[in-house]
Protein backbone atom coordinates (compact mmCIF):
# COMPACT_ATOMS: atom_id res chain seq x y z
CA UNK A 1 0.00 0.00 0.00
CA UNK A 2 1.30 3.66 -1.20
CA UNK A 3 -0.10 5.91 1.29
CA UNK A 4 -0.63 9.83 -0.50
CA UNK A 5 2.47 12.06 0.62
CA UNK A 6 1.34 15.47 2.00
CA UNK A 7 2.28 16.86 -1.36
CA UNK A 8 0.09 14.80 -3.18
CA UNK A 9 -2.74 15.73 -1.26
CA UNK A 10 -2.42 18.87 -1.08
CA UNK A 11 -2.04 19.22 -5.02
CA UNK A 12 -5.30 17.26 -4.68
CA UNK A 13 -6.81 19.67 -2.82
CA UNK A 14 -8.31 17.38 -0.17
CA UNK A 15 -7.07 20.23 2.38
CA UNK A 16 -9.86 22.85 0.91
CA UNK A 17 -13.38 23.04 3.12
CA UNK A 18 -16.46 25.00 2.52
CA UNK A 19 -17.22 28.27 3.60
CA UNK A 20 -17.19 29.27 7.48
CA UNK A 21 -20.48 30.23 7.30
CA UNK A 22 -21.22 26.47 6.40
CA UNK A 23 -19.23 24.38 8.65
CA UNK A 24 -20.50 21.96 11.53
CA UNK A 25 -19.25 22.40 14.80
CA UNK A 26 -18.54 19.11 15.04
CA UNK A 27 -16.07 19.17 12.46
CA UNK A 28 -13.77 21.63 14.73
CA UNK A 29 -11.11 18.64 15.70
CA UNK A 30 -10.44 18.10 11.86
CA UNK A 31 -10.21 22.13 11.31
CA UNK A 32 -6.84 23.38 10.75
CA UNK A 33 -7.30 26.84 10.08
CA UNK A 34 -9.64 29.57 8.81
CA UNK A 35 -8.24 30.82 4.93
CA UNK A 36 -10.17 33.95 3.31
CA UNK A 37 -13.42 32.86 4.62
CA UNK A 38 -12.89 29.26 4.21
CA UNK A 39 -12.06 26.40 6.64
CA UNK A 40 -8.72 24.38 5.55
CA UNK A 41 -8.56 20.99 7.00
CA UNK A 42 -6.09 19.47 9.05
CA UNK A 43 -4.11 16.93 6.84
CA UNK A 44 -2.23 15.11 9.85
CA UNK A 45 -5.93 14.56 10.66
CA UNK A 46 -7.04 13.34 7.10
CA UNK A 47 -3.75 10.77 7.35
CA UNK A 48 -4.37 9.53 10.92
CA UNK A 49 -7.96 8.74 9.75
CA UNK A 50 -7.27 7.37 6.13
CA UNK A 51 -5.01 4.53 8.02
CA UNK A 52 -7.38 3.99 10.18
CA UNK A 53 -10.35 3.13 7.60
CA UNK A 54 -7.76 1.59 5.63
CA UNK A 55 -6.82 -0.91 8.30
CA UNK A 56 -10.80 -1.32 8.56
CA UNK A 57 -11.40 -1.95 5.29
CA UNK A 58 -8.04 -4.62 4.76
CA UNK A 59 -9.79 -6.88 7.65
CA UNK A 60 -12.75 -6.40 5.90
CA UNK A 61 -11.52 -7.79 2.58
CA UNK A 62 -9.53 -10.22 4.43
CA UNK A 63 -12.41 -11.96 5.78
CA UNK A 64 -14.55 -11.98 2.58
CA UNK A 65 -16.58 -9.40 3.31
CA UNK A 66 -17.87 -6.87 0.92
CA UNK A 67 -17.72 -3.08 1.15
CA UNK A 68 -20.35 -1.25 -1.29
CA UNK A 69 -19.09 1.89 -2.19
CA UNK A 70 -21.53 5.11 -2.72
CA UNK A 71 -21.34 8.26 -4.75
CA UNK A 72 -24.27 9.63 -6.63
CA UNK A 73 -22.72 13.21 -7.02
CA UNK A 74 -21.10 13.48 -10.60
CA UNK A 75 -18.34 14.48 -9.95
CA UNK A 76 -17.83 10.71 -8.03
CA UNK A 77 -19.85 8.54 -10.00
CA UNK A 78 -17.01 7.70 -12.01
CA UNK A 79 -14.52 7.44 -9.93
CA UNK A 80 -16.32 5.09 -7.15
CA UNK A 81 -17.73 2.95 -10.28
CA UNK A 82 -14.47 2.22 -11.59
CA UNK A 83 -12.64 1.82 -7.91
CA UNK A 84 -15.15 -0.46 -6.94
CA UNK A 85 -14.94 -2.71 -10.17
CA UNK A 86 -11.35 -2.86 -10.15
CA UNK A 87 -11.40 -5.11 -6.22
CA UNK A 88 -14.91 -6.69 -7.44
CA UNK A 89 -16.84 -4.68 -4.81
CA UNK A 90 -20.21 -3.61 -5.61
CA UNK A 91 -21.23 0.08 -5.52
CA UNK A 92 -24.11 2.61 -6.19
CA UNK A 93 -23.12 5.75 -8.64
CA UNK A 94 -26.81 7.08 -9.93
CA UNK A 95 -29.16 7.57 -7.12
CA UNK A 96 -29.50 5.31 -4.24
CA UNK A 97 -33.44 3.99 -4.21
CA UNK A 98 -34.79 4.75 -0.31
CA UNK A 99 -34.83 0.90 1.10
CA UNK A 100 -31.66 -0.36 -1.20
CA UNK A 101 -30.80 -1.66 1.93
CA UNK A 102 -33.47 -1.86 4.75
CA UNK A 103 -35.86 -3.50 2.03
CA UNK A 104 -33.05 -5.52 0.19
CA UNK A 105 -35.57 -8.37 -0.85
CA UNK A 106 -37.77 -6.20 -2.96
CA UNK A 107 -34.20 -4.68 -4.55
CA UNK A 108 -32.86 -7.93 -5.04
CA UNK A 109 -36.28 -8.97 -7.44
CA UNK A 110 -35.76 -5.99 -9.34
CA UNK A 111 -31.67 -7.37 -9.89
CA UNK A 112 -33.38 -10.95 -11.28
CA UNK A 113 -36.05 -9.23 -13.06
CA UNK A 114 -32.93 -6.93 -15.11
CA UNK A 115 -30.99 -10.46 -15.52
CA UNK A 116 -34.12 -12.20 -16.56
CA UNK A 117 -35.19 -9.09 -19.34
CA UNK A 118 -30.88 -9.12 -20.56
CA UNK A 119 -31.04 -13.23 -21.05
CA UNK A 120 -34.00 -12.97 -22.92
CA UNK A 121 -33.23 -10.42 -24.92
CA UNK A 122 -29.40 -12.34 -25.51
CA UNK A 123 -30.71 -15.89 -25.96
CA UNK A 124 -33.45 -15.19 -28.65
CA UNK A 125 -36.16 -16.44 -26.97
CA UNK A 126 -38.06 -13.07 -28.23
CA UNK A 127 -38.32 -13.98 -31.54
CA UNK A 128 -42.25 -13.58 -31.28
CA UNK A 129 -42.53 -9.76 -30.01
CA UNK A 130 -42.74 -7.47 -31.84
CA UNK A 131 -40.11 -4.50 -32.52
CA UNK A 132 -41.64 -2.40 -30.39
CA UNK A 133 -42.13 -4.48 -27.10
CA UNK A 134 -38.69 -5.26 -27.76
CA UNK A 135 -37.26 -2.07 -28.00
CA UNK A 136 -39.58 -1.65 -24.82
CA UNK A 137 -38.06 -4.62 -23.05
CA UNK A 138 -34.43 -3.31 -23.99
CA UNK A 139 -35.18 0.43 -22.33
CA UNK A 140 -36.31 -0.97 -19.03
CA UNK A 141 -33.18 -3.27 -19.18
CA UNK A 142 -31.26 -0.37 -19.40
CA UNK A 143 -33.09 1.58 -16.90
CA UNK A 144 -32.68 -0.91 -14.25
CA UNK A 145 -28.90 -1.38 -14.92
CA UNK A 146 -28.40 2.27 -14.93
CA UNK A 147 -29.42 2.12 -11.15
CA UNK A 148 -28.76 -1.37 -10.12
CA UNK A 149 -26.03 -2.76 -12.44
CA UNK A 150 -23.31 -1.74 -9.62
CA UNK A 151 -25.00 -4.71 -7.39
CA UNK A 152 -25.88 -7.68 -9.58
CA UNK A 153 -23.55 -9.86 -7.65
CA UNK A 154 -24.64 -8.80 -4.13
CA UNK A 155 -26.74 -11.82 -2.90
CA UNK A 156 -26.76 -10.45 0.70
CA UNK A 157 -26.02 -6.88 2.64
CA UNK A 158 -22.95 -5.89 2.52
CA UNK A 159 -20.49 -5.83 5.88
CA UNK A 160 -19.79 -2.13 4.96
CA UNK A 161 -20.14 0.91 2.85
CA UNK A 162 -17.95 3.46 1.72
CA UNK A 163 -19.91 6.96 1.31
CA UNK A 164 -18.43 9.90 -0.57
CA UNK A 165 -20.21 13.23 0.81
CA UNK A 166 -22.37 12.01 3.80
CA UNK A 167 -24.62 14.57 3.59
CA UNK A 168 -25.29 13.97 0.13
CA UNK A 169 -25.78 10.30 0.89
CA UNK A 170 -27.68 10.91 3.78
CA UNK A 171 -30.61 8.23 3.30
CA UNK A 172 -27.93 5.49 2.91
CA UNK A 173 -25.81 6.61 5.95
CA UNK A 174 -29.23 6.02 7.82
CA UNK A 175 -30.17 3.01 6.51
CA UNK A 176 -26.80 1.38 7.34
CA UNK A 177 -27.33 2.73 10.84
CA UNK A 178 -30.18 0.88 11.43
CA UNK A 179 -28.73 -2.18 10.11
CA UNK A 180 -25.72 -2.11 12.12
CA UNK A 181 -23.57 -1.97 8.71
CA UNK A 182 -19.98 0.07 9.09
CA UNK A 183 -19.77 3.17 7.65
CA UNK A 184 -17.09 4.95 6.29
CA UNK A 185 -17.06 8.02 4.65
CA UNK A 186 -15.55 11.27 2.83
CA UNK A 187 -16.61 14.34 5.56
CA UNK A 188 -16.03 17.75 4.49
CA UNK A 189 -16.26 20.65 7.29
CA UNK A 190 -20.34 21.11 6.35
CA UNK A 191 -20.97 17.11 7.94
CA UNK A 192 -21.12 15.64 11.24
CA UNK A 193 -18.14 13.06 11.34
CA UNK A 194 -20.10 11.28 14.07
CA UNK A 195 -22.89 9.86 11.56
CA UNK A 196 -20.15 7.16 10.62
CA UNK A 197 -18.24 4.97 12.22
CA UNK A 198 -14.63 5.24 10.19
CA UNK A 199 -15.13 9.24 9.15
CA UNK A 200 -11.83 10.75 6.39
CA UNK A 201 -11.91 14.38 6.98
CA UNK A 202 -11.70 15.61 3.54
CA UNK A 203 -12.79 17.54 0.39
CA UNK A 204 -15.67 15.76 -1.06
CA UNK A 205 -16.50 17.92 -4.33
CA UNK A 206 -13.28 17.78 -5.74
CA UNK A 207 -12.49 14.66 -8.36
CA UNK A 208 -9.20 14.88 -7.38
CA UNK A 209 -9.67 14.57 -3.61
CA UNK A 210 -12.27 11.88 -4.04
CA UNK A 211 -9.76 10.06 -6.29
CA UNK A 212 -6.82 10.28 -4.11
CA UNK A 213 -8.51 9.31 -0.70
CA UNK A 214 -10.73 6.34 -3.23
CA UNK A 215 -7.86 5.14 -4.52
CA UNK A 216 -6.21 4.39 -0.87
CA UNK A 217 -9.14 2.67 0.33
CA UNK A 218 -9.04 0.70 -3.26
CA UNK A 219 -5.26 -0.26 -2.31
CA UNK A 220 -6.39 -1.76 1.44
CA UNK A 221 -9.16 -3.72 0.21
CA UNK A 222 -6.80 -5.33 -2.78
CA UNK A 223 -4.20 -6.13 0.32
CA UNK A 224 -7.08 -7.55 2.24
CA UNK A 225 -8.02 -9.90 -0.74
CA UNK A 226 -4.61 -10.48 -1.68
CA UNK A 227 -3.91 -11.96 2.33
CA UNK A 228 -6.99 -13.91 2.19
CA UNK A 229 -5.64 -15.45 -1.65
CA UNK A 230 -2.52 -16.12 0.07
CA UNK A 231 -4.05 -17.63 3.28
CA UNK A 232 -6.61 -19.77 1.53
CA UNK A 233 -3.46 -21.59 -1.04
CA UNK A 234 -1.61 -21.99 2.17
CA UNK A 235 -4.34 -24.41 3.43
CA UNK A 236 -5.10 -26.08 0.17
CA UNK A 237 -1.46 -27.10 -0.01
CA UNK A 238 -1.39 -28.08 3.79
CA UNK A 239 -4.25 -30.61 3.03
Amino acid sequence: MTKPTYKELLDAGVHFGHLKKKWNPKMSPYIFMERKGIHIIDLNRTVECMDRAANAMRQLAKSGKKVMFVATKKQARDIIAEAARSVGMPFIADRWLGGMMTNFATIRRSVKKMQNIEKMLGDGTLTSVTKKERLTLSREREKLDKVLGGITNLNRLPAAIFVVDIQHEHIAIAEAQKLGIRTFGIVDTNSDPNQVDYPIPGNDDASKSIKIITDYMVQAIQAGLEERKSVKTEQESAQ
